[in-house]
């Protein structure tokens, strides 16, 4: 703190730049604000850089699926920052004393295709078979359409199946798997894209029955 007497200026007060004046008296004091910003290292900014390098390892394990569900982004925006985005924002748990992912939450593909309707998600010695409505009255989607199923392991392995969305009524879609407890998986989801790859829907978290 500076304190100053200058007949010239008077009293001060108020704001200047960096300093704050007032007057005590016939004196003027000037204050310096204070540099910097809060704490780098406070609990809830370690909370985001945990939670940022949870979501930051999922990114390769999900191999070429975030490619091809995050491909309606903007065309300044990488694959990687859209992942990022979305998934800092919905799926990581602040209630616990450390950041932890909640795959119920993970969003694998984002895109602006009418949403799926599944019927049902179940787990056996086979794999995982989801049931789902093909929906074709809502003229936007097509029988052509990839439906991409997939599940994520805590070994870090990657499950998928793809198949057409097809014509039926209702229609299922298997995910072979092998060695596998349903303890094991830690999110299974679908989503569907145009044949081409140019637009997908958003994905579904399914909870095994």
């Amino acid at each position: 703190m500076a304190i100053s007497q200058n007949p010239m200026t008077g009293k001060m007060s108020g704001t200047m730049g960096n300093f704050v004046t007032s007057s005590l008296g016939s004196k003027n004091i000037v204050r310096a604000k204070a540099f910097g910003g809060r704490d780098a290292n406070s609990e809830a900014q370690q909370m985001q850089r945990g939670g940022f390098k949870l979501i930051g390892q999922l990114f390769p394990m999900l191999g070429s699926i975030p490619e091809e569900g995050f491909v309606q982004r903007d065309s300044e925006t990488s694959v990687f920052a859209a992942f990022m985005a979305v998934n800092l924002k919905s799926a990581i748990d602040k209630s616990g004393t450390e950041a932890a992912v909640d795959y119920s939450k993970l969003v694998v593909a984002n895109g602006t295709m009418a949403p799926l309707i599944v019927k049902s998600a179940s787990f056996s010695a086979e794999g995982v078979r989801i049931g789902y409505k093909p929906s074709l009255k809502n003229q936007v989607n097509r029988s052509t359409d990839i439906m991409v199923a997939l599940a994520l392991t805590r070994t870090g392995e990657l499950w998928i199946e793809r198949q057409p969305r097809g014509e039926d009524a209702e229609a299922t879609i298997l995910i072979p798997m092998e060695d596998v407890v349903a303890n094991d998986i830690l999110g299974v989801y679908l989503f569907a894209t145009r044949a081409d790859g140019s637009k997908v829907t958003k994905s579904v978290y399914l909870p095994l029955a």
